[in-house]
Formats: structure tokens, sequence, C-alpha cells
């Protein structure tokens, strides 16, 4: 299997009717609830070697995992064959403790380790430790080195926010192919497929600190796509540095500060990168579009990186990645904008943020839609894999009353003080009063913005006060804010919402 003969493939299949993965399961694992499913475990020692540093290990089938999944292993010049499911591979534990079942069942997904160079003295020798899971729809988990598992990507999401519903593409098979002995690279082939689209898929999967996955897709759409989003991203986030972040919106009576697996979508264009706070507690679900031409990244980003700012000693959401999308030099992304969905939730458990580029004309039926793009972990920053690295970065948002001399009870809500910190090794280390602010917003007045040097970061700080207008738009108010010198700007753009 080759990418160009899996193109050829997903092509053939988008000629034809669609037809659904198969779901059905024996009624033992049909029964399971989360804690059957979590106790079926891939025994290691039946890992599948995939030269000297990587190996995988694969995922039974049950509860939400119902779809099966066809896995292959593509050898180093010879036949891809596929991996035969057994129920030896597995130890099933609990209540189905000795069962065994058909041996057409398959699997659900799998799960990818690899021997990384740094690996601490006290593991065995070769140990090899995971870093990357393909499980469920076209969903896909990457992790560098010494970070935790949190945003997933997918291979693609339509309609995402749509009133008729989002529908979620499967991948329906998946292809290992076998490294040389002592790559430090790995290549997956993957064939996406659902009821509006068929399409082919190259992973180059390079492991590390950052962690960099090379995606090319080959789409076939079956039939017209209004909202086709590419390189999507998906994350949760219940609260941050200002609560959920909506007007008006309910605290959470939570004695961690902060619960998130990502706090802003960052957008790059060759002309300015853009920093958006995320927001819960609003009442309906809402999309926001940022206009990208042309596009030179997105990437939702976990910026807030001190166990202090989240006292949650089990999930360590301070070590979970960001994901930097950098689109190649043509193609898709040429026209379009990144959207972003923000779907109000009080559970941590659901991953309500959705980042993605969506083309600006839809998607039609007979015209194939070629994609590349590059995915790179983000830990701390700045981090290499982000444009314009010398535009100071955005570190924290914070909103409250501006009456601190002279408070009023209830505090007066037609007075708000915006506080944005930046830091950069382009800003100056001390007063400069060549540096300025420039704030602007889409509804209301910003008065007295200030720009001051925090001695104690080695940062800069914007103070400006908000005051709403007497009737509020229906929609979001978008505050803008920046640090300039003259007309040239320092820090990327802080576009936040009150």
């Amino acid at each position: 299997m080759t990418f160009e003969t899996l193109s050829a493939e997903a092509e053939r299949r988008a000629a034809a009717p669609y037809a659904a993965p198969p779901t059905e399961l024996p009624p033992a694992l049909a029964r399971l609830d989360y804690d059957g499913y979590r106790h079926i475990v891939f025994r290691p020692s039946e890992s599948v070697p995939l030269g000297r540093h990587f190996s995988a290990q694969l995922f039974h089938r049950g509860f939400l995992q119902r779809k099966r999944v066809a896995l292959y292993l593509q050898p180093r010049g010879g036949s891809a064959r596929e991996i035969p499911y057994q129920s030896r591979l597995f130890d099933f534990g609990g209540r189905l403790a000795g069962q065994s079942f058909p041996a057409d069942l398959g699997f659900a997904g799998f799960r990818l380790h690899y021997a990384f160079p740094e690996t601490p003295a006290w593991r065995p020798t070769g140990f090899q430790e995971e870093f990357l899971v393909f499980l469920g729809a076209s969903y896909f988990r990457l992790r560098a080195a010494g970070q935790e598992y949190g945003l997933s990507a997918r291979g693609l999401a339509i309609g995402t926010g749509a009133p008729e519903g989002e529908e979620f593409p499967d991948f329906a098979a998946h292809w290992l192919c076998e490294p040389e002995p002592e790559a430090r690279s790995l290549t997956v082939l993957s064939l996406l497929d659902s009821p509006s689209v068929s399409g082919a898929y190259r992973f180059v999967i390079t492991p590390g600190d950052p962690a960099r996955i090379a995606v090319t897709a080959a789409l076939y759409p079956r039939r017209p796509i209004a909202q086709l989003g590419l390189a999507p991203l998906t994350s949760m986030f219940l609260y941050g540095q200002n609560g959920p972040g909506a007007r008006g919106a309910k605290p959470f009576d939570d004695f961690r500060p902060q619960v998130h697996d990502s706090d802003g979508l960052c957008v790059a264009t060759a002309a300015d990168r853009l920093w958006r706070p995320l927001v819960n507690g609003r009442k309906q679900p809402q999309i926001s579009a940022f206009a990208a031409k042309p596009l030179s990244g997105f990437g939702l980003l976990q910026r807030e990186r001190s166990f202090a700012a989240y006292l949650d000693v089990e999930a360590r959401q301070e070590a979970r990645p960001g994901l930097w999308v950098a689109p190649g030099p043509e193609g898709a992304f040429a026209e379009g904008a990144v959207q972003l969905y923000e779907i109000p939730s009080a559970e941590e458990y659901m991953d309500n943020i959705v980042a993605a580029f969506v083309p600006a004309a839809p998607v039609q039926p007979g015209t194939a839609l070629q994609l590349a793009y590059g995915l790179t972990t983000v830990g701390a920053e700045p981090a290499d894999a982000m444009p314009q690295p010398d535009l100071a970065r955005v570190t924290t948002t914070r909103f409250g009353s501006a009456e601190r001399l002279r408070p009023t009870e209830p505090p007066n809500p037609a007075r708000r003080l915006c506080v944005i910190d930046f830091e950069g090794p382009s800003l100056p280390k001390g007063a400069d009063e060549t540096i300025a602010a420039e704030v602007s917003a889409s509804a209301g007045t910003l008065h007295e913005p200030v720009a001051n040097v925090v001695p104690q970061t080695g940062g800069w700080r914007i103070y400006v006060e908000w005051r709403p207008p007497q009737t509020m738009p229906a929609g979001d108010v978008v505050l803008r804010a920046r640090l300039v010198r003259g007309t040239t700007p320092l820090s990327e753009t802080w576009d936040a919402i009150v």
C-alpha cells in the first residue's frame, strides 16, 4: 500500500454509495460500561514491532468504541497484511476474564510507542513510551516527551455547529508502514470515509520534543459540503484566569483555580498574530471566524504552564500540549477563515472547543481536494514552529471593576478594567516611553490605555477601561489591544470578548 494506491481506493469509494463500518458486537462486549471496557488491556508482550525504536499496541472494541477499524502491517518492500484479531492479545480482567471472541472481531484503533533517547536510566533497557493514539472516528492525540495527553486532532470536521448537526468521518483502515531499522520517523497511511467524503491520508510521524506529524491528504467528496473543517483541533475549556469568560456566566465552585486543556486560539497571517482567550458559559454555542489570507498557521495552545494555576496533581494540566497547524505553501488553505466553535459546558470530560480552517468556497463532488500541513506540539513559548517569534505573546487576560479607589456596592457594571500581560524576548526590560498601547472595541468605548513594564516578570502590561454601550448588542463585544512602538507592532494582537 502506498499513498498513491490508497488515494485511488478513496476515489473509487467516493464514486460508490457509502457503506458504514461494522458496529455489531457480541452481547458481552455490547453491554460493557466504561469501567468494564477500561479493564480490557493489550498485553505489552504482544506489541507489534516497527523497526528498533517503535512499536504498536491495539485497542479492543466495546463500550463507545463499537466500529471496526481494519489494521494492516505494511512491510518494507512486501505486500500489506491484515493484523489478525486474537483474544489472547488482551487481558480482559473483571467481568470478561477468561472469555474469547470471534476471529473476525477486529480492532477499534491503535497507539504508538517510541524509545525516546532521553529515557531515564531507571527505565528497563529498550523501554518504549506511548506518544500517539488513533481511536474513535478520525480523532488522534499526540504528545511530546514529558507532556500529558490533552487536546485531539482530527482528520476532518464536517458541519461543526450546523443546524442539521455534525458529521463525523471515520478512519476505516490504517496501514502501519515498517520503517528502516534505525529510523526515528514512522509513516501511517489511513483511509477516511463518511457519507459526504472519502479520503487518503499519509502521516509521517516524528516523536520528540516537540513531536511532529507531516500530513498529506487527498479528499474525494461524494456530495456538496458547505462547511468543511480542515486540520481540526478539539479541546476542553471549563474556566480560566477570569472564570468561564462569558458575560454573566455562573462561576464554578471548585478548589482548582483553572480547569482546561487549552486556554486560547492563536491565528497567524503574514501581517499579524492574534490571540483569542477561550470562553465558556454562554447560553448557546458560538462560532467565531478569523479571516486569514494568507494563513501562516493556527493552534489551540495551553499557555498557562504552572502547577499553581491548576493545583491538580492527577490531571497535570500544566503539562498538556498545544498543537500548531502549519499549512503547505499552496492548496486548500489559500482562501478561507479559521473558525472557533465554543460549546457551553459544565463537565470537564467534555471536549467543548473546536478550531479548524474552513475554505471560503463550498466543496463540490467530482473535484479532488489536496491537503498538506504540519502538526507540531507546543509547550513553553516562544516555540520554533510558530511564526513571527519576535512578537511578544499574551500571557494573561484578566477583567475586574475599574472602581478600585472608590468602589461602589455592588460594583458598577459600566466600568470594567481590562488587564493584559505580554512577554517576549524583544520587549525592553525597563521603562520605555516610546512604547504605547493600541486598543479598539467593537462596541462601547475604551478609556485611558496605559502600557507599563512589569519588573516582577520582565514583561509588559496594558491597562485599559472598557465602558459598555447603553444598549448591549446581542452577540459578543470584541476588544483588541497590542503593544506598539510608533506604527510597529511589538506584540501579537489580544482579541477577547466581554
